[in-house]
Formats: C-alpha cells, structure tokens, sequence
C-alpha cells in the first residue's frame, strides 16, 4: 500500500471513530436528559411551554 493510499484510509478510519463517538455522546446525553425532564415532571416542575398546565390531546 502507498504513503497516500495508507494516509487517506487512516483519516477515514479516524473520521468514523469521531463521528461515531459523537453519535454515542449524544444518544447518551440524551437519554439523561430524558430522565432529568421525567423526574423534574414527576416532581411537579412544569414547562413555560405548558399554558397554565393545560392536559396535552
């Protein structure tokens, strides 16, 4: 295999690794998000969004 041949495949292989953390970051993040948003609910906490705690259809 090449110089250029083994760089190009190693950023590649580089590039799928970052990209494939980040994915796993966020997917992460969000399920602790998720859990705080349910328990902040659970709590009694309510959004500004929510008008006057008016039930959702």
């Amino acid at each position: 295999m090449s110089a250029h041949a083994l760089y190009v495949t190693a950023a590649y292989a580089i590039t799928a690794i970052m990209l494939a953390g980040l994915i796993g970051w966020i997917l992460i993040d969000q399920r602790a998000r998720k859990r705080e948003l349910a328990a902040l609910e659970a709590a009694g906490v309510r959004r500004r969004s929510d008008k006057a705690g008016a039930t959702k259809p």
